[in-house]
């Protein structure tokens, strides 16, 4: 059913078909960011779970599944300590991927359980970083003040890593959105608002609304009245890529 002009959106279909169809010979870069309906990823205080439920969790496994390697920054391995694995249906885990420009991280942590999995560590050339055992290290310039995205997913194509999944923190995922590195976007929304806190995304600001971003999108339930909205951010709508 019609949402606007040229943006169709369906309440069917695979949103993982567009995975599978990737062009090898690009990356495939998916985002995803779970959030309430107001767009808050935590409460002011920085409580986060549980915004979203089970269907929203497992969706993202299936995503971790799904790709060849799982990207989150420093911050996200601070504050969460996630495993970044397939736990929840079966798959491949896929290789975990922390950018640490300043080499800040130290001591253990979940990511770096080991399994037989491939951990690496994006950091500035620059930077006194402190060796992991079992972790290979990528050295990438400054840019601008800090590390390129675009030079960050060509660094893990280098390697083979075709579908990448930037799965956080807010504050990774906008920088990547902003430089156009990203194809889709899972947004999954949670029956819930939360008023205020931190949001989901944090872009560049702009003018007018003629640069808005306008992505082609489609709704799908996940259950428990969560919803995922797919991003595709290589049509806009009313366009074609």
């Amino acid at each position: 059913m019609p949402n606007g002009p040229g943006n169709a959106t369906e309440l069917t279909g695979d949103p993982f078909a567009p995975f599978r169809s990737a062009d090898p010979a690009r990356p495939f870069v998916v985002a995803q960011l779970g959030q309430s309906l107001d767009g808050r990823i935590a409460t002011v205080s920085g409580a986060s779970k549980y915004i979203n439920g089970e269907p929203a969790l497992d969706h993202l496994h299936r995503i971790r599944a799904e790709v060849e390697a799982v990207v989150v920054g420093a911050g996200t391995i601070a504050a969460d300590d996630p495993q970044l694995t397939v736990r929840r249906l079966s798959g491949r885990n896929p290789a975990r991927v922390v950018i640490d420009p300043t080499g800040r991280l130290r001591g253990p942590a979940k990511w770096l359980e080991p399994d037989s999995t491939p951990c690496f560590l994006i950091t500035r050339e620059d930077a006194t970083s402190f060796a992991i055992p079992g972790v290979e290290q990528i050295r990438l310039p400054v840019v601008d003040g800090g590390l390129s995205p675009k030079a960050m997913i060509d660094a893990l194509f280098a390697r083979g890593f075709h579908k990448i999944l930037i799965e956080g923190g807010a504050k990774t995922i906008s920088a990547f959105l902003d430089a156009g590195c990203i194809d889709r976007l899972h947004l999954l929304v949670a029956p819930i608002i939360i008023g205020s806190g931190r949001n989901g995304l944090d872009l560049k600001p702009i003018d007018d609304l003629t640069s808005a971003l306008r992505p082609v999108t489609t709704f799908y339930p996940l259950g428990q009245n969560e919803i995922l909205i797919d991003c595709d951010l290589r049509r806009a709508a009313g366009g074609t890529e």
